[in-house]
């Protein structure tokens, strides 16, 4: 984050002694980014933040990649990882939750893309010591308690935690819609564009969002208890492990806080797309961007208005990226025919060019508006499928654009559905 904010009771000057009424000190802690060179906020604990009493080994959900190779786009169907049962989607997954049954569907070194349907009952308390997780909700409301309080989310949120943020997900009971989750979680900080901050952090003026679009917490959130468990996600040379900690005292026992860095979340509502005369290039999309790889999102827009202008996409090879866009709401014009849908997601990678299909590019001329929403992850590094990309793909589509597949001498039928 970019901008201050302060809540709670906080002392005149940091660093220095705060007490409660009754004259008990507070326990000041630095969360702070880039060994202290970067965005930081200090929080004033009741309790000692260190004081753990138990560690102990957390088995990770299965974290395994296989390769993209042979080389080939691939079109993976997210929901049919958590299908509804025979009493309805909300009943089918209130014992799933937004962290432990996560599904790893892509990753690199760089970034992982998970996907969870979360029914009504809390996650775990969750730390990812790792990076920062950029949580898109595609449907559901609820809350995500956190140690600088409560963060409220709903469709179209993308949530931003913080690495190392303590915090879990509560789903709203009244809520007609499971939260159905896509978890990007980085190796690294996630952030606005460079190019659309000014050089202390303001968000600009050319910008597609700015900073009144940004919902943190409102104050301080206090629980009380002992021997509280967090799982923690961090790395060994081992790569990627899961530790269960015990603390103490309630992690949320924080009385007030300032400074630069704290949870909060963006609605894809509030993004105003960039047009233009042609077709604009993805980047215009843009809304957030970590080490090696962006994050962009598509939404209901009007298009070209060259007389001769073709509103779809040119065929493109973006030669050092994979593209992976997640298909969140209307009918995604470019894609008609190939068998996308909503909940959707199409692997493009680095080395094969790609871009509409062939019908979808007539059918686009004199177009005005684009009824359509998807979240686009591009990475730097090559993408290796998880199991649960595995698990959802759709064999078909790598054939989509010839009508046919490699054992199919005649064209083939495929629906958009």
């Amino acid at each position: 984050m970019a901008h201050y904010r302060r809540l709670g009771e906080v002392p005149p000057k940091r660093h220095t002694q705060h007490r409660d009424p009754e004259g008990r000190l507070y326990y000041e802690e630095l969360m702070g980014e880039e060994g202290f060179s970067s965005d930081s906020s200090l929080l004033y604990h009741r309790g000692v933040p260190s004081a753990i009493v138990a560690s102990e080994v957390w088995e990770l959900p299965d974290q395994t990649r296989t390769p993209n190779h042979p080389l080939k786009p691939r079109h993976l169907k997210l929901h049919s990882l958590f299908p509804p049962g025979e009493e309805g989607e909300q009943r089918l997954s209130r014992n799933q939750d937004a962290v432990t049954d996560r599904r790893l569907v892509l990753g690199n070194s760089d970034v992982r893309i998970s996907y969870v349907v979360a029914g009504a009952d809390p996650s775990p308390y969750y730390r990812n010591a790792i990076g920062d997780e950029c949580v898109y909700v595609e449907s559901g409301a609820g809350v995500v308690e956190t140690v600088f309080g409560v963060v409220p989310y709903r469709t179209g949120d993308y949530v931003l935690i913080p690495r190392a943020t303590t915090h879990r997900w509560v789903p709203a009971q009244e809520s007609t819609q499971p939260s159905r989750l896509y978890a990007v979680e980085a190796n690294s900080h996630v952030a606005p564009p460079r190019r659309y901050l000014s050089r202390y952090g303001q968000l600009l003026e050319h910008a597609p969002y700015c900073e009144r679009d940004l919902h943190g917490p409102d104050e301080p959130f206090l629980v009380d208890g002992e021997d509280v468990e967090v799982l923690v996600k961090h790395r060994t040379s081992a790569g990627i492990v899961g530790t269960r900690m015990t603390y103490a005292t309630h992690p949320f026992d924080v009385v007030g806080w300032d400074g630069c860095l704290y949870p909060y979340t963006f609605n894809i509502e509030d993004f105003m797309p960039i047009t233009g005369k042609v077709h604009q290039p993805p980047p215009v999309h843009q809304v957030f961007e970590g080490h090696n790889f962006v994050i962009c999102n598509f939404l209901p827009r009007k298009v070209d208005y060259h007389p001769l202008a073709i509103p779809v996409p040119y065929y493109h090879s973006n030669v050092d990226s994979d593209e992976v866009m997640f298909y969140v709401g209307g009918d995604y014009e470019a894609r008609k025919g190939s068998g996308i849908g909503i909940g959707s997601i199409s692997l493009h990678p680095g080395g094969y060019a790609h871009g509409p299909q062939p019908s979808a590019i007539e059918a686009s001329l004199g177009v005005e508006y684009f009824e359509e929403s998807a979240v686009m992850v591009d990475t730097f590094a090559p993408l290796e499928l998880g199991e649960a990309g595995l698990a959802a793909e759709d064999p078909a589509y790598a054939w989509s654009w010839a009508g046919r597949g490699p054992d199919d001498g005649n064209p083939a039928v495929f629906s958009n559905s």
